[in-house]
């Protein structure tokens, strides 16, 4: 607990500072002080796991070119998309109330969750070098099971970070329980 708490202060009085330390590296500011993160490092240790863990590669067989790849797709694509949504959701809705995060929630994983994973999928499909036909086919094919998954975990994770945490800790949030997805979506963005 009194961890926590030196977080916290440490966070209020470096901001910045606290965030690049922990793997955070801010790629712009909110008045509110919130940053967009990049989630570079989370995304690579989501595939580490999932080549290591899920899929049992073992250190020799490790693709490293697959890890850097979701390295940057954290950087380039899933911190600045993530992070603008949560902007433009707290502006949509300002509010903390149940309600209000029931609101967001239901906003984020109906409109904003399709379209991330239906953009995800098929922009690491065109960085590991798949045709457009191949790539086309394997949307159709993993979609749905990602889009399905995708709801087994993420609208109680949501509904629990927009009522119970402040703004400036929502991405802490999210980004631990990333590292568990990003796993997921390392193994069935590679899966043939």
């Amino acid at each position: 607990m009194a961890l926590w708490r030196a977080y916290q202060r440490a966070l209020a009085a470096h901001p910045w500072k606290v965030q690049v330390l922990t793997a955070d590296l801010p790629l712009g500011r909110c008045p509110d002080n919130t940053c967009v993160p990049c989630t570079g490092s989370l995304m690579g240790l989501g595939d580490i796991i999932s080549q290591q863990l899920v899929e049992r590669r073992g250190l020799q067989e490790h693709q490293t070119g697959r890890t850097l790849t979701m390295v940057s797709m954290g950087c380039g694509f899933v911190g600045p998309v993530v992070g603008g949504w949560y902007k433009v959701l707290d502006r949509f809705i300002p509010g903390t109330t149940k309600v209000d995060a029931l609101k967001k929630m239901v906003l984020d994983q109906g409109a904003f969750a399709p379209c991330f994973l239906g953009c995800f999928l098929p922009l690491v499909g065109v960085l590991n070098g798949m045709s457009a036909q191949d790539n086309w086919a394997k949307l159709q094919r993993d979609y749905p099971d990602a889009l399905v998954t995708n709801y087994y975990l993420w609208p109680a994770v949501q509904l629990a970070n927009f009522y119970l945490v402040p703004l400036h800790y929502r991405l802490a949030v999210v980004q631990c329980v990333a590292v568990v997805w990003n796993s997921y979506l390392s193994w069935k963005a590679h899966q043939l």
